[in-house]
């Protein structure tokens, strides 16, 4: 970047780094032109908000001046011990290319300056083939098992695929043509297997640039197959607020404390000139006050004069502003596609909402029922030829003429039952809080016996369930509207074949 001295894009380069490798080679490339940098990240579980700690250095090296690939490493996530199936390889790079550009874009990194690259593009050449096997010629398995050691699962008879990763990441650095290599301090046996590895080929050294660990939510590193110890990208507040609340975060600690170490690695390098983390709190408890710098923060949590429950507050605060627009362009139903695509939910049957036989009801009469006056007698076509009588305790929400021609979401495949003499044939499902119950609010260009279906969920819904089993009262559990009023099973979306979502005029409400 112009206008900036050597000292200063260095001071860009290395701050927040763990340790630096060729340091004396950093400083000769600063003093004649701009450094070449890339960040690579095998394409596996679902990118969280530990990523936010690359990009920010990312966005730090580009202020510097600095040329930046990002390698989607496809190839490599097949190679872990098959974290990635072949059969994914494709869509989970494309799913990582999607939400990275979101992740650098919601923090004001200009994607124009960036090149990415998927590993296949290069990795199945003849010339980087032919080098694979020139490695494969002068590396003993001691030291590729051990080069691997912190970043391939280890197990005491590895497949073959795990011994060639650190090669290939190796090989990565001549093939993308930079000057250095930037990654977690757990890669470190990896660049230092690349510093000797590579001039046996011909090929020089690199520079190898290594953040530090940020740990997660429950201490320990943060990690993409463990649930509670890290954020998604794409959790909702509600989710962001439950996983805050059962992080690690004992008074005064400060080690192992991964609410901390976002803020210092994540939100301070991206605060603009004059901002700082500012945390609102009542009166009695400090009152409201901005860190201008990292230091006055840890100080100030590590003496007890912040509590807890404001850092978790405040974070909660930052991560949602973070992760708010890469929700919003989530939201489009090519991403929502991709996303249930490369990421299949993996569920027992007996777990799944697609048993569940949603459809579209078009209400054809109203009237109430002569036995209980709290309860609306509903004739439903379903598109099955002959209307439903369906049972509804609505009148004390709804007027009967709101409801009559409407549009409704019924539960079809419960048991028939009868209420008060007259038989039952299904259950329209309506949101309800302490003083308010209402229909789900169905699209209106959706037909009448219409099914709706579950974000990621293609199963068949049973003939009929079994009351025994009480299924549907395990899953309407986890059945409710979202904060916009969404309506979703856990975070699967509740939609017509178009893509449509119901919606609620009551937000976060159970679903039933």
């Amino acid at each position: 970047m112009s206008g900036l001295t050597y000292e200063e894009k260095k001071e860009l380069i290395t701050r927040n780094l763990q340790e630096v490798l060729g340091e004396d080679k950093l400083d000769a490339i600063l003093k004649e032109r701009d450094l070449k940098i890339y960040w690579g990240t095998a394409t596996t579980g679902r990118p969280h908000v530990a990523y936010f700690v690359p990009m920010s250095k990312i966005a730090d090296f580009l202020k510097a001046g600095c040329e930046v690939t990002i390698l989607f490493a496809d190839l490599h996530a097949y190679l872990d011990n098959m974290k990635a199936p072949w059969s994914l390889l494709e869509l989970r790079a494309q799913y990582y290319e999607a939400v990275i550009k979101e992740m650098l874009s919601s923090i004001g990194v200009p994607l124009d300056r960036l090149k990415f690259v998927k590993g296949t593009e290069y990795q199945l050449s003849r010339e980087y083939s032919l080098d694979v096997y020139k490695l494969s010629s002068v590396v003993t398995q001691h030291d590729a098992r051990k080069a691997g050691a912190e970043v391939v699962k280890q197990v005491e008879y590895p497949l073959l695929s795990g011994l060639l990763y650190p090669g290939l990441q190796a090989l990565d650095e001549e093939y993308l043509k930079v000057d250095a290599q930037f990654g977690g301090v757990d890669q470190r046996k990896i660049f230092t297997f690349a510093e000797k590895s590579l001039p046996q080929l011909g090929y020089e050294k690199r520079i190898h640039l290594m953040n530090p660990m940020v740990p997660g939510l429950a201490g320990g590193k943060m990690s993409s197959s463990e649930e509670d110890s890290k954020i998604d990208l794409l959790d909702t507040p509600t989710d962001v607020k439950k996983k805050l609340k059962k992080a690690f975060c004992e008074p005064g600690n400060v080690k192992d404390n991964g609410l901390l170490s976002f803020v210092q690695h994540v939100l301070f390098s991206l605060f603009k000139e004059g901002e700082g983390f500012a945390v609102s709190r009542a009166p009695e408890n400090g009152g409201d006050k901005t860190f201008n710098n990292y230091e006055d923060l840890e100080e100030e949590f590590a003496s007890n004069k912040l509590h807890p429950a404001d850092l978790k507050a405040t974070v909660e605060k930052y991560i949602n502003q973070l992760l708010d627009p890469i929700r919003k362009a989530f939201e489009s139903s090519q991403l929502q596609k991709l996303s249930s695509a490369a990421y299949p939910i993996a569920k027992k049957e007996q777990d799944g909402p697609d048993r569940l036989d949603i459809r579209v009801g078009k209400v054809l009469q109203v009237s109430r029922h002569p036995d209980a006056e709290k309860l609306y007698i509903l004739q439903i076509d379903l598109g099955e030829g002959e209307v439903r009588t369906i049972i509804s305790g609505l009148v004390a929400y709804v007027t009967a003429d709101k409801l009559d021609q409407c549009l409704v979401a019924v539960l079809c495949n419960l048991k028939p039952s009868k209420m008060r003499g007259i038989v039952s044939e299904g259950m329209v499902l309506c949101t309800s809080n302490d003083t308010t119950v209402e229909p789900l609010i169905v699209p209106s260009s959706a037909a009448a016996g219409t099914r709706l279906t579950f974000q990621g969920y293609n199963g068949q819904p049973e003939e009929q369930l079994n009351p025994k089993k009480k299924t549907w009262e395990k899953l309407f559990v986890d059945f409710k509207t979202n904060d916009d009023g969404i309506a979703v099973w856990k975070n699967s979306f509740l939609l017509t074949p178009n893509g449509e979502k119901l919606t609620s005029r009551l937000a976060n409400c159970c679903i039933k």
